[in-house]
């Protein structure tokens, strides 16, 4: 069918070079002939694979991972916690200060309670395991500028408020204590009560950390200008550490914090609240703890290779270049073609970890920069492949994009200096990296749509999964074409 369809082109590049010719009369026949002389084969080559360590990588992402979880399937812990900081809109406004009921005995506004609110999406694990977190309010904010890997701990870089916020809460997903369970819309969250003496950095104390938000608005306006200007003046941020137990792991998508009083409405008095949320217009930031001896055991073994998120295990695959040309330095390489099976798991757990959805091809010295540079999948050098179920893997169609550009390198790299390619072993080698991509979708006017691919992330998410490799030789089906003269 390829060939077939390699044929059809040919014929429709000749036609229009023909076509451009006074000189008609012979057409027929020389469309025939060179045609005839198309000749198109096909090879296998071997790919060979393993396990490379994923190392700290950039936590990029606007959502944070709670807990302590063990992989079932390779018995490897994972630990994370999270950095969120907290966003309000531009010339941010409060009710008026006179509307205020909740008053202390000087008259003062005051906040009747305060709490945060971490609201997840998805779990991992037992929601019945008893956790325990600790919130450590911040110092001073951790900056846009600044690269925040997966092993940065907030708490050994100096940025936790040594007389600040250090709260002890135990709790589980399920969360049974929670009134507000049989509401429609009540969305599942670990909650943080603040209603302890607060004092700030000036040395004044409040009776909540509530009612220091609420005196900062009134009394510095200025500091709620922006995003920017609170975290430099009321709050920097809060580091959620996971501090107890293990068999479960929240992925919170909403930190919130909420403060409660009580306000004139008409001739009665209502109960008002103001909230404050993390959202991907500020910084979040995840801490994440593997096992590292037992990530060392997976790298190891060779019957298979693995890609593991956050931050755990790739796959590093040897692609056969110089073999792919030897003998082919005329023809053109039409299809380049890999498909990667997946190994079942054969430890079956109702707690067993997600397969990677989408994965990154990607030259193994280019992978720092591509995500650094934030780039995107361009099919030439980079290629993305999602998980199929139905041939339980994941398959790149054509990567004859990437073995072109790597023949080139190595030419351009070998013209200048004989001992390229023992200066560069990694030159011929790709890198399969777990992916998060972002995409953006069109409706136009007919209500047709269409997404375009707007960004990739590491992904963050809990995953593991065992590929055909190691040992195993992976094939590659290359074709090729050429015109014999």
């Amino acid at each position: 069918m390829k060939a077939r369809f390699l044929i059809g082109l040919a014929l429709l590049a000749l036609f229009t070079l023909s076509a451009c010719d006074e000189n008609t009369q012979d057409l027929g026949s020389s469309l025939t002939t060179r045609v005839d002389k198309l000749n198109v084969s096909n090879q296998v080559f071997q790919v060979t694979s393993r396990s490379v360590a994923a190392g700290e990588v950039w936590s990029r992402n606007n959502v944070g991972y709670l807990g302590c979880l063990k992989d079932p399937e390779t018995g490897s812990f994972i630990k994370s916690g999270f950095m969120s900081q907290f966003h309000l809109l531009d010339n941010f406004q409060m009710i008026e200060e006179s509307d205020i009921v909740s008053r202390d005995e000087n008259g003062a506004v005051e906040a009747d309670s305060c709490e945060i609110r971490l609201f997840y999406g998805n779990m991992y694990g037992d929601s019945l395991a008893t956790m325990k977190l600790t919130a450590y309010e911040l110092d001073h904010p951790m900056t846009e500028d600044q690269k925040y890997n997966t092993n940065f701990d907030p708490i050994s870089e100096g940025y936790i408020r040594t007389d600040g916020i250090r709260k002890d809460v135990a709790y589980t997903l399920i969360n049974f204590t929670d009134n507000n369970r049989t509401d429609k819309d009540y969305g599942n969250n670990i909650c943080v009560k603040l209603n302890e003496p607060y004092t700030d950095k000036n040395g004044v104390t409040y009776s909540n950390f509530g009612t220091y938000l609420m005196r900062c608005y009134y009394y510095h306006p200025e500091y709620f200008k922006n995003s920017i200007t609170f975290m430099k003046n009321v709050v920097p941020g809060f580091y959620f550490v996971h501090s107890g137990g293990i068999g479960s792991m929240a992925q919170v998508v909403f930190p919130q914090i909420n403060l409660f009083y009580r306000v004139h409405s008409a001739d009665t008095i209502a109960n008002a609240f103001t909230v404050f949320t993390g959202s991907e217009e500020v910084l979040q930031t995840c801490h994440i703890q593997n096992d590292q001896s037992l990530i060392d055991d997976m790298i190891a073994d060779n019957s298979c290779t693995y890609l593991k998120t956050p931050s755990g295990i790739y796959t590093e695959l040897t692609l056969p270049i110089d073999e792919i040309y030897s003998g082919h330095d005329n023809d053109t390489i039409n299809s380049a073609k890999l498909v990667l099976k997946r190994l079942n798991n054969d430890v079956p757990s109702q707690w067993s970890l997600g397969i990677p959805s989408h994965v990154l091809m990607v030259a193994s010295d280019s992978l720092t920069t591509f995500f650094n540079q934030q780039q995107l999948a361009d099919n030439k050098e980079t290629y993305m492949a999602s998980y199929s179920s139905s041939i339980n893997g994941y398959t790149f169609n054509n990567i004859s994009g990437l073995v072109s550009h790597l023949a080139l390198i190595k030419k351009a790299g070998l013209a200048s200096n004989p001992n390229w390619v023992s200066e560069h072993p990694n030159w011929n080698k790709v890198i399969l990296v777990p992916i998060t991509p972002s995409y953006r979708t069109y409706t136009n006017y007919y209500g047709s749509s269409t997404s375009t691919l707007t960004g990739i992330t590491y992904d963050m998410s809990l995953s593991s999964t065992r590929l055909v490799g190691g040992s195993t030789p992976i094939e590659m089906t290359v074709i090729y074409s050429k015109f014999n003269e």
